[in-house]
């Protein structure tokens, strides 16, 4: 007997990716969260010494564009690895403790402005006004001051470099390291998107990855999703991730 099309609300995440009916606010599952921990890039492995363990910043729920996007595949749990895993790079790169911060703060905030878990070109532009408009708030939450350049790195983290505009161009170039480092941060948390072809491509990124980094954003991508699916709020699952991964 064939069994029916399952309907989108019913179907895994994985299946309606493969078979290209993913719909605008989409959320992990068990099935496709298996998948994924079980297609972990082949020689990936964590190393025994690791950077200091970075802080973690997890957004409000009420700074998203809508309630259906806080818990989807752009929503708190992505934006707060991305600020994990921008303080990393900028320890690799050996930037400040207080600029790596500050740009934590900015990656924390960088998709609250999505309207949905498609393309949404302008979120990155719509976040960075969003920031912009509240920065006492996002101050008073983390106590960190966001700072000129990472609203910038907020502007430009979903344009492709091709793409940029003279505009852009101009504004990139005001700071172009905190813009790599986000747009790589941004990057190696694509694990957890349900197929492989959308996970991380180095070619795209201005920045050399660490080759121990890919492995720590997939198994925080693992863990993080994994506690949230066992009932986990997202400042649990967070932390549950950062322990297992970076334990102290």
């Amino acid at each position: 007997m064939i069994s029916p099309t399952p309907k989108p609300a019913d179907a895994p995440l994985r299946v309606l990716a493969e078979t290209r009916r993913l719909p605008d606010h989409q959320h992990m599952d068990q099935h496709t969260l298996a998948w994924i921990a079980g297609n972990r890039p082949a020689g990936s492995s964590v190393p025994a010494t690791m950077p200091h363990r970075p802080a973690l910043l997890v957004p409000d729920a009420p700074w998203f564009a809508s309630p259906a996007g806080f818990d989807s595949i752009h929503g708190v749990l992505h934006n707060a690895r991305v600020g994990l895993l921008v303080q990393l790079l900028a320890q690799h790169y050996e930037l400040g403790r207080d600029q790596a911060l500050a740009l934590a703060a900015a990656a924390a905030c960088h998709d609250c402005r999505r309207r949905h878990d498609r393309d949404d070109p302008g979120h990155g532009e719509r976040a960075a006004r969003w920031l912009t408009d509240n920065l006492d708030t996002v101050t008073r939450a983390f106590g960190i001051p966001v700072t000129t350049g990472m609203i910038t790195a907020v502007a430009l983290h979903d344009v492709p470099y091709d793409a940029f505009t003279d505009t852009q161009v101009s504004a990139y170039w005001q700071s172009p390291h905190l813009v790599d480092l986000l747009k790589a941060a941004d990057a190696l948390d694509r694990y957890r998107l349900p197929l492989r072809r959308w996970w991380p491509d180095p070619d795209r990124l201005r920045v050399a990855l660490p080759t121990w980094l890919p492995p720590v954003a997939f198994d925080l991508v693992v863990h993080s999703e994994q506690a949230r699916l066992d009932g986990a709020d997202h400042g649990e699952a967070l932390e549950h991730a950062l322990h297992t991964v970076l334990p102290d």
